[in-house]
This record gives C-alpha cells, structure tokens and sequence, in this order.
C-alpha cells in the first residue's frame, strides 16, 4: 500500500509549490543516492522549511556555523552521532571519514543503535554549506565521489545541500564543478510574491498600504515575525510613523539590514564599490554606461562587480523587449534599493536620530526611485501571474523597452510589454503593450502614446493585430479614459485590481 505523502505543516506560510518538490525529490523510489540543492537569500525561511520537511519525513539535519575545518568537523560529528543515538561522540579524523559514515547510514539494511533497518529512504539536510566549503574545499569532491558510487550501488541517500550565499551555491552545479550534473532538484527559495507578502503581513484588504510595505520590504517572510516582533502599521494613515521607527531608527534591526545582506555575499570585497554600483542603480543610471558615468569608472572596470550582483540575486539585467542587445539593470531586493536612495544620502542624520525630518524630505525621491519603479516590476508580475486571463493570446515574454519615435524625436518608454517572437514564418508579435504610473491620475495622452508605439512596431513589422493597450496606476484614471475603457479595447488596472479586490476595467480585442 503507497504511503500518504507528508503535507505541509499549517505553520509554514505559502510554499506550496517548493514543499511538493522537496516532497517528490525525497519519496522519489530511486534505488540510489539523489542530490538536492537548495538555495536562497537570507532571512526567506530556507532554514524554517527544511526544518518542516526533517520534521515531517524524518532525516537528519545539521546547521553548519562559520568556524575553523577541526570545529566543524567536531560539530558535525556531534549531531551526527547525536542522531544515530551513539552514547558517546564520534571523533573522526577527516571530512573523508565523516562523508563515508554518512552514506553508510543509507545503505539498505543498514541499523542504528538498534532501530530498524533503512529500507525508505534516508533524508540529510546539510544547512549553511558554504559554511563548510569555506572551511572544507574539498567537501563538494567528497560528495561527487560518494554520490558517484552509490549511482552504482544502492542506496536510500536523499542529500539537499542548502546555503544562502548564492555565488557559492550557484557554483555547485556550475561548469567544471565536482557536482556538475549530479543534482536531481535545484530549488531557490525566492521571496513572497506582492498578493503572497500582503496577506502575510496582514493588509491584504489595504491596497495602498500593501504596496508601500512591498516597495521598501519585499517579501522577505523573516522581516515581519524575527526583525520587526509582528510591528505591522494598522493602515495606511500608520505608514509614516511605522517607517520611522522601523527601517530608518538606529535601534531597529531593520536600519542596517541592507548593508548586511551586501557584506554577507562571499565574493564582495570592496563593499564601497559595490554600493556604488547599487546607488547608481537606484538613482536611475540603469544602463551599463550610465552605472559606469555615475560612480567614475569605465564599463569594462565595472562587468566583474555586475556579475557578482547578478550571481547574489541582487541585481538583475532586463533585456529590452523591443531592441535586440539593449538592456537595463534593476535592484532585486527593496530594503537595497530604499537604503540606496533613501537612508544612504541622509545616514548621519539618520544615526542621529532625525528619522522623521528625513523622511519628510524624502517624498519625491521615494516616490520615484522606489515605488514608482517597484510599481512597474508589480505590475509585470501581475502579467506574468493573476493578470494572465486578460490576454487573447499565449503569454509571450514579459517586460519592458524603449520604441523610438523618429517622427517627434521622442522614446516611447513602454513598462509592460507581452511580446510573442516568431517561430518559422510566423512574425514576432505583441499580444500587450502597457504604461504604469504611481503618482499621476492616467489620462487619454497615456493611451495615445501606447497607441502612437503599436503603430510604430507595426511599420517595423511586428504583428499588433491582437495587441491590447493596458494603463496600470496606483493614484487612479480621469473619467474620460474610464468611459473609454468601458467601451473595450483598453485595460485599466489600479492597485484594487492588481490585489484582486476587483475586476479590471475593459476588455481587450
């Protein structure tokens, strides 16, 4: 009779789809070893969901700490000998002796301390990996060797590897690394998503203060419960004096939280420079050349520190949809990008105690630093998710581009855009074309713009026969664009919409 899959604990929050494969990998009936890699910034409940998944499956898990390679092997063949229920503990002399006892244990038919033989199969949770590369290089060759064998022989090893310094567990799998192609789950823990962050801090039915929590926090689970003790602003009229005694106080945890999660990245050395590039960024210089302008540098100085905020999932770099090689860079984490533009220029006075005065000040720049552009990545993420229906066609590429206007001498900036790319005698096509505004009541000159673009991409021989124009605003439309919509062909999306409190206004042909 097949045994009930383990379900996810009612404590654990959202998850759903990462605890099904962490579920699969594990019941999988391989009859040998299985290899699993688990990764994510820190504070997205990597550690609390493995944790669950021990609990709910069994297994042994062990959090390694940052210590000398004597300590650590010391710690670990505690814990170990601790789960096999040893009396005393176990002394081995290299990482190579631990290894092997450590498979040994998932051989069919194998005992411990008189339990039952392991005929199911045996799971091992290795948290903070990097830890122990750092003190261990040679631990990711012992484990190819192990995982090499028992791909040959039998055996019940379910071995997830998890880590939050993602340079170093991007490497794992990467090129010529020992571990390259053993990997039978790879998974990224990533942040709640904007519906997913808002129902977990509670505002789920205040739109406008669900979306500034999201601007400046993200959905980093550990920044409400761990961080903040549930301090959670009670609506939209607390969000001034919740921020000044949260993120920009001195005594919050939250104040120099981002400067935390840049020195914790492995392959970050010169933390100036990469804050730098972080600053640039946030200021709007977005393009490889203007990062490069702002911070004093030629762009071929700057791909190295790119690539390492790209590997650590704090940069990332969004092509342009509609011009071929072009691309823009956006900040991935919020509390990076409110601490850049926000809290950087001002720390001082912020240290001094001047939260208040400096957030008073601090409107436009927030507004169009942080949450106008946060609103634009919501708003494709809504696209990509709950806003799917509203197309005719099959969701293509979403993102973002730049349609040039030779007529008026002007660039058309396009937020979200859906285009399909051709495929044998077909032409590319755009199913969607979108403007996002946080601050301003959209109007007709928004929707003529998005209309003067679809003719534009049609000269050039893109297909827009099924091309919806959509206008997305977090302060709300005129009554003309209203009556518009209401005849069709144009969306309108405010933030009732994108939190699905209400049905966007109009159709699209």
């Amino acid at each position: 009779m097949q045994q009930a899959r383990p379900t996810k604990p009612s404590r654990v929050f959202d998850r759903a789809p990462e605890w099904d494969a962490l579920i699969s990998f594990v019941t999988r009936p391989l009859p040998h070893a299985a290899l699993g890699v688990v990764s994510g910034r820190r504070r997205m409940g990597k550690t609390y969901l493995l944790r669950a998944l021990v609990e709910q499956c069994g297994g042994f898990y062990f959090g390694a700490t940052d210590a000398t390679e004597a300590e650590s092997l010391r710690q670990f063949s505690a814990a170990l000998a601790e789960h096999v229920g040893s009396p005393v503990p176990f002394s081995f002399a290299t990482w190579d002796d631990a290894v092997s006892y450590l498979f040994g244990l998932a051989v069919p038919g194998h005992r411990t301390a008189g339990g039952p033989a392991v005929d199911s199969p045996f799971l091992v949770v290795i948290d903070e990996f990097p830890y122990l590369v750092k003190a261990a290089p040679e631990l990711p060759s012992l484990f190819q060797r192990m995982i090499d064998r028992f791909q040959v022989e039998e055996s019940r090893m379910r071995l997830l590897l998890c880590g939050s310094a993602m340079s170093v567990m991007g490497g794992l799998l990467a090129s010529s690394a020992p571990l390259r192609g053993r990997a039978q789950l790879e998974l990224v823990v990533r942040p709640f998503g904007y519906r997913a962050a808002a129902d977990f801090w509670g505002v789920a039915d205040d739109p406008a203060l669900a979306v500034r929590l999201h601007a400046v926090l993200g959905g980093t689970p550990a920044y409400r419960r761990q961080f903040l003790a549930d301090d959670v602003p009670s609506n939209l009229g607390g969000f001034d004096d919740w921020i000044c005694r949260t993120v920009l106080s001195p005594f919050s945890p939250l104040f120099r939280e981002a400067r935390y999660l840049l020195a914790e990245e492995a392959d970050i050395r010169d933390t100036a420079l990469y804050h730098s590039v972080l600053a640039a960024v946030a200021q709007g210089n977005t393009t490889r050349g203007g990062i490069a302008g702002y911070i004093g540098r030629k762009s071929v100085d700057i791909s190295h520190p790119l690539n390492v905020l790209e590997d650590s999932h704090l940069l990332v770099r969004e092509p342009d949809v509609f011009r071929a090689g072009k691309s823009q860079y956006r900040i991935t984490e919020p509390l990076i990008n409110f601490y850049e533009a926000v809290m950087r220029p001002a720390w001082a006075r912020l240290e001094g105690g001047q939260a208040a005065e400096v957030w008073a000040q601090a409107g436009e720049r927030f507004a169009a630093q942080v949450a106008g552009p946060h609103f634009e990545s919501v708003c494709r993420e809504y696209v990509l998710g709950a806003g799917r229906a509203m197309l005719s066609t099959s969701l293509g590429t979403v993102g973002g581009g730049v349609v040039t206007d030779p007529r008026d001498r002007r660039q058309i900036q396009i937020d979200v855009a859906v285009v399909e790319p051709g495929s044998g005698g077909s032409r590319p096509s755009v199913a969607l074309l979108g403007e996002a505004k946080w601050g301003t009541v959209m109007g007709h000159a928004h929707l003529e713009r998005l209309g003067r673009a679809r003719d534009l991409l049609a000269t050039r021989g893109m297909d827009t026969s099924h091309c919806g124009l959509a206008c997305f605003s977090a302060a709300g439309f005129s009554d003309s664009l209203r009556a518009e919509a209401a005849g069709g062909d144009v969306l309108l999306v405010g933030l009732d919409e994108l939190y699905g409190r209400a049905v966007p206004t109009g159709l699209l042909s």
